[in-house]
């Protein structure tokens, strides 16, 4: 059964449920108080996998409240009145002064991952036997690095073929996020990205910040992003300005949604699931974007080099987890920021310790390791690369190799 249970995450081959079940509670008391006191949660007892499930809905900061801000409504509201670049300063200036403080931990927030590798390290050291657990990746390679863009301008759409040409020159291939209604789309370009094995996903429906206004809004609108998603044969979806709300999504008919993150402050609803791993809303697999967005690395960071994505890299390939990257291509259009751009897939280029995959590739791994039965040497897993990627291997070489 699929899921964001402890095992689901992990996939430790435990010898039966009885065993399962034993360790896990021999082993959760410490990270669970731990966690629980990091996120300064008092006076609620959740078991392991109530405690993954508040952090992924980040019930710790928003408990059940997705509304935005009066102030950012009426800036959408308005915004359609305004000079393209006059939204831009005003953007700029509003993450510019976004103070980075508790609850949040930024860039890195090793919180819940810490948790989901303390329990294990536990169970590991408490079991009686070796275990084994199903690799995170194909093959076991250490991390997963997907690449994606939302393409908010018709700007940003005339500049998505360069931004191929240097993505292929390195060996990697990525998803273009389209807005259906908001710029014209040229079909010849729709059959080249396709052609050339890139991928294309829906980005809203308008971009304009008022997609999740009311539940009354947001259905009317998913059913056109619905048509859309099968109209380009698309499988993802992102949603404008990572706007969300789990329970809405379920609405839409895409296999996989990116629209949440791990940790990001300068969001409009700020936040983040902290997880580095996909896991799921309802049947729909999440892939959080787990790097820095470009706009932030260049505007509100100020950076010119790569080094902060390098940085947030090595930390996602210690704990196996998924550097996802979000990019704009009319941000790209610029041959600063496209060289840096360039500078960074050279540097990843030169590793050999990642899978990289296009968005629903990594998807539909996740949904497949998912579905598989630890223990049950019966399951072939199936599916493209599933097929030749599935590694069964020791707990005792991760937690060597962590320590």
């Amino acid at each position: 059964m699929k899921g964001n249970a402890f095992n689901d995450i992990w996939k430790i081959e435990f010898a039966d449920d009885a065993e399962r079940e034993r360790l896990i509670s021999a082993a959760s008391d410490e990270p669970v108080a731990k966690l629980l006191e990091e996120l300064d949660i008092k006076g609620q007892a959740l078991s392991v996998d109530e405690l993954i499930e508040f952090v992924l809905s980040e019930k710790y900061y928003r408990g059940e409240n997705w509304n935005l801000k009066f102030t950012h409504m009426l800036y959408y509201f308005l915004k359609a009145f305004l000079p393209k670049g006059l939204t831009r300063h005003l953007r700029n200036v509003y993450q510019k002064n976004v103070k980075v403080e508790d609850p949040y931990r930024w860039p890195l927030d090793e919180r819940y991952v810490g948790f989901i590798y303390s329990l294990a390290r536990l169970i590991h050291l408490e079991a009686s036997r070796p275990l084994r657990y199903l690799s995170f990746w194909p093959n076991g390679k250490r991390f997963a690095f997907i690449l994606t863009h939302d393409v908010e301008t018709e700007e940003g759409f005339d500049n998505i073929l360069r931004i191929i040409d240097a993505e292929q020159s390195f060996g990697f291939s990525s998803s273009f996020n389209i807005v259906p209604e908001k710029y014209r789309i040229d079909p010849g370009v729709i059959r080249e990205i396709k052609n050339r094995g890139f991928e294309i996903g829906i980005h809203g429906l308008k971009h304009d910040g008022k997609l999740f206004l009311s539940r009354k809004i947001f259905l009317k609108r998913a059913a056109h992003i619905n048509n859309y998603l099968l109209k380009y044969a698309a499988r993802g979806f992102r949603a404008p300005l990572t706007h969300r709300n789990p329970k809405w999504l379920k609405e839409i008919n895409a296999f996989y949604d990116s629209s949440f993150f791990d940790t990001d402050p300068f969001e409009p609803l700020a936040g983040g699931t902290m997880s580095i791993w996909p896991f799921f809303i309802g049947d729909m697999v999440e892939l959080p974007y787990t790097l820095m967005q470009d706009h932030t690395l260049f505007e509100v960071m100020g950076q010119k080099s790569p080094s902060l994505w390098i940085e947030k890299i090595e930390f996602i390939q210690m704990y196996r987890g998924m550097a996802l990257l979000n990019t704009h291509p009319d941000y790209l259009k610029n041959n600063s920021r496209l060289g840096i751009y360039r500078e960074f897939l050279e540097t990843i280029s030169e590793r050999s310790d990642y899978w990289h995959a296009l968005p629903f590739e990594a998807a539909r791994w996740w949904s497949n390791r998912s579905g598989v039965t630890p223990g049950d040497e019966s399951e072939k897993p199936v599916n493209g690369a599933w097929a030749d990627g599935a590694v069964w291997q020791s707990l005792d070489d991760v937690f060597r190799s962590v320590a």
